[in-house]
């Protein structure tokens, strides 16, 4: 028998989706599957959740939500046996729709009641992991902005994008990597694993989630006209012809910003502060199991 735990965002994607115990308990055979449900109360919560579900040594741990209450959930699962699910409900569903799992949460399930697996590369930014991508430049506030509009739809995210392009301020900052090291004073600043940030968009679709690298992007100092330009880029997925943005393919890459004392960061499309002005970021090769088609 197999042993799944759920754990369920109840107000991922607006609170409409309907991954009820009644669902799912239906949906999955009482002689094939042993069925445990949790749900979130608040942002960290799935942590405290996943982690409680970790000691009872289920065989799969499946998060519903978006693209947050996933980094939770398989943040916990790194160094496990235990295989991650996804069921994508959020707003941008980035990761899920890099690993092909569909929106429909029907097919979905499919995917799992069927358990075929697959390994990831996992990153890590200090004492946090990231399975999508991370940021400290405009991105950062972006998602902060974003966060505090309290809407999460996709005119909330350009709202905070055309707010943040006039509002964010460039910081000299010292970076490391491949052998070399830059000062640099970037406006955008982005490391990802995979192929898609959520909405459909991308700023690294040659990404992959299982090449053993992460990809970098560095973006300097932009002039009005140059912000529109990237910004089309972006909407076109097409930032590798942007040609102010430099590329890299990195394993490990340390960030310091001399003149600040804490740094506001995305992960996974959540905002964090960090209480350092010094940043590693570094990768775990097929640091992750999940399950996907």
């Amino acid at each position: 028998m197999i042993y799944i735990h759920f754990i369920v965002n109840p107000i991922s994607g607006n609170g409409k989706h309907k991954i009820t115990s009644t669902f799912l308990n239906s949906t999955f055979s009482s002689s094939e599957f042993k069925i445990e449900i949790d749900y979130t109360k608040h942002k960290k919560h799935a942590i405290e959740l996943t982690e409680a579900a970790v000691a009872n040594a289920p065989d799969y741990i499946v998060a519903c939500g978006g693209d947050g209450t996933i980094n939770e959930v398989a943040s916990c699962l790194i160094g496990t046996n235990i295989k991650l699910g996804i069921i994508p409900v959020g707003s941008g569903n980035g990761l899920a729709s890099n690993l092909n799992i569909p929106r429909n949460f029907e097919k979905a399930i499919e995917i799992i009641r069927k358990g075929a697996v697959s390994t990831i590369d996992v990153g890590k930014i200090n004492d946090h992991y990231f399975f999508s991508n991370t940021g400290i430049g405009i991105d950062a506030l972006i998602i902060k902005k974003y966060e505090h509009s309290g809407n999460r739809t996709l005119i909330a995210y350009v709202k905070a994008s055309l707010a943040s392009s006039l509002e964010f301020k460039t910081r000299n900052t010292l970076l490391s990597f491949n052998d070399k090291k830059i000062n640099a004073k970037p406006f955008l600043l982005f490391i990802s694993n995979s192929n898609e940030m959520g909405y459909n968009m991308s700023l690294t679709p040659k990404a992959s989630l299982n090449d053993g690298w992460l990809d970098l992007i560095i973006v300097p100092k932009l002039s009005f006209i140059k912000k529109m330009a990237l910004g089309y880029h972006v909407l076109r997925n097409s930032v590798e012809k942007f040609k102010k943005a430099e590329h890299a393919l990195i394993q490990n890459l340390d960030i310091e910003v001399p003149d600040v004392t804490q740094l506001d960061a995305q992960i996974d499309g959540e905002s964090h502060v960090l209480n350092t002005n010094k940043i590693n970021i570094s990768i775990i090769k097929s640091g992750l199991t999940v399950i996907t088609d």
